[in-house]
């Protein structure tokens, strides 16, 4: 059982920056894949990408390779998620959630991304 809790998100203009959080708490999972997904307003959700929770491997979407970056720091139990270079079209609400082993099973609340023209 796991709990995670997104915060970090706001309102940006274009081509800013933020930096999402996401804090994980209960039982101990240094070996659980960790993923960022979107969900913007009448799209479906949307896988915006990964790490494992040793660091060696990182996975993100073609949609926003090169702008975001995904990195943790284990001793906080926290997953970050920097968004730089913002588009509109990356406004969404973005979720944490956490991959035990084959799937995502744990899910935070999300907290809302709106970039500005």
């Amino acid at each position: 059982q796991v709990q995670l809790v997104e915060s970090g998100g706001g309102l940006v203009q274009v081509g800013g920056s933020l930096r999402l959080s996401c804090a994980a708490s209960g039982r101990t999972f240094s070996n659980y894949a960790m993923g960022w997904f979107r969900q913007a307003p009448g799209k479906e959700r949307e896988f915006v990408g990964d790490i494992n929770w040793s660091g060696s491997t990182t996975r993100l979407a073609n949609s926003v390779k090169g702008r975001f970056t995904i990195s943790r720091d284990n001793a906080k139990n926290t997953v970050y998620l920097q968004m730089n270079s913002l588009k509109p079209e990356d406004t969404a609400v973005y979720y944490c959630a956490a991959r035990p082993r084959d799937e995502y099973n744990y899910w935070g609340q999300g907290t809302q991304v709106t970039v500005s023209s």
